[in-house]
């Protein structure tokens, strides 16, 4: 068995059958993950077939999972449209109020299309993006992606070799090769998706690139697109890039010895201009993470972030940053992925404070720690507040503070 795992597919008369009214998502890996004001939303990825057996089951295609993240509440949407296929290793991102998909693995192998997703709308309705000019990225998945001027800027993953006048370098992977599939690998290419002109180009890159790789994670800040780690060949690994999105020159960072260790199906966001949050992923030695580290842009030094996760490992979860300074990170599997014995999929919300709560936050905290006492006293408040109070009032308790 080998990180690029195959999947069966939920059959499509097995798609409302399967789908039950529950109170949070089902469990999942390798699903899509993405903010729009004070929600979260969640859609794909997959999970254990409801029998034992060696097949994994993808996540219903037509529904999206959203989280309030100010009442802590999750509910389900339906969606139609032109419907992506079921997947796992897609790359989701928020522009403006818009959720767009691309690639990801399905049950037929990779590939390279891209939906979208209007989130403010009163029906959710998948869109395909269908006349897209220049060279679209080869077929893959589980790939990085920097959000800079309207633009969409994919970098790596893993899929089928690249067609002729794509920038960058492919490697194959040996292993892919088994039975009757079409041989995949691991790539470095950066592809732009420009929003405004709706067309696909690839820029000229500077400096050394990072290799080929796959199960990275990379995070925005200002015109610079960071990328840590993943997995190339039989290594998984901690060097930590960036690229200048002006100039398109590629700088590599020195990752310390005590700092963090090699990983993929790990997350990395940005939690203020200046930092860098990493957790969890997977090691070479197939070992399931829950350190967690603030990684400081202006002194280039990481540091260990202490938190109340540390039995809660993750790899291929995703990982959301809040209105309040907090990261949510959502689903992921909790032990080897790769190993004969059933995964542990998640389906927890797991929350790292990284900055101080604010002062507005920890007043409605208090007014409602000491309800008996000043809830006579509410309506006195703006209504946006006392709104507010009346919502976290019926807090859900799927959360787990940090």
């Amino acid at each position: 068995i080998y990180e690029e795992r195959d999947w069966l597919d939920w059959a499509e008369d097995e798609v409302g059958t399967e789908t039950l009214e529950l109170d949070v998502p089902a469990e999942r890996s390798g699903h899509v993950a993405v903010v729009d004001g004070n929600c979260m939303y969640v859609w794909g990825g997959y999970k254990n077939a409801e029998t034992a057996g060696l097949f994994d089951l993808y996540l219903p295609r037509n529904e999206i999972w959203i989280y309030n993240m100010e009442t802590g509440r999750w509910k389900k949407h339906q969606t139609e449209g032109d419907l992506p296929a079921p997947m796992s290793g897609s790359c989701g991102m928020c522009v403006e109020g818009v959720l767009y998909l691309f690639g990801g693995h399905h049950a037929n192998g990779n590939t390279n299309l891209v939906y979208r997703l209007p989130l403010r709308a009163s029906v959710l309705c998948w869109e395909k993006m269908r006349d897209l000019k220049g060279l679209a990225p080869t077929c893959k998945d589980k790939l990085g992606c920097w959000v800079y001027k309207n633009r969409l800027v994919y970098f790596g993953g893993y899929g089928y070799v690249a067609q002729d006048g794509h920038r960058g370098t492919f490697e194959y992977d040996e292993n892919s090769f088994m039975g009757n599939n079409a041989g995949r690998g691991w790539n470095n290419h950066i592809h732009i998706l420009d929003l405004d002109i709706l067309s696909w180009n690839q820029p000229i890159t500077k400096g050394n690139s990072p290799s080929p790789r796959a199960a990275h994670a990379c995070a925005t800040v200002g015109n610079r697109g960071y990328v840590f780690g993943g997995r190339f060949m039989d290594y998984r690994l901690n060097d930590l890039y960036y690229i200048n999105m002006d100039s398109w020159e590629w700088t590599e960072m020195a990752v310390p010895q005590d700092g963090p260790v090699g990983r993929s199906w790990h997350s990395f966001i940005p939690v203020s201009h200046d930092h860098i949050f990493l957790f969890g992923g997977f090691t070479t030695y197939r070992e399931t993470l829950s350190d967690a580290w603030l990684y400081c842009i202006s002194t280039n030094e990481w540091r260990l972030f202490n938190h109340k996760h540390a039995e809660n490992p993750r790899l291929w979860h995703t990982a959301c940053y809040g209105p309040e300074g907090e990261v949510f990170v959502f689903g992921g599997c909790a032990n080897n992925l790769l190993s004969q014995q059933r995964a542990a999929h998640s389906n927890e919300l797991l929350v790292f404070n990284t900055q101080p709560k604010s002062l507005a936050r920890l007043c409605m905290d208090v007014a409602l720690q000491y309800r008996g006492q000043l809830e006579a006293m509410w309506d006195y408040l703006p209504k946006h507040l006392l709104n507010s109070l009346k919502q976290r009032l019926s807090i859900s308790f799927n959360t787990l503070g940090s």
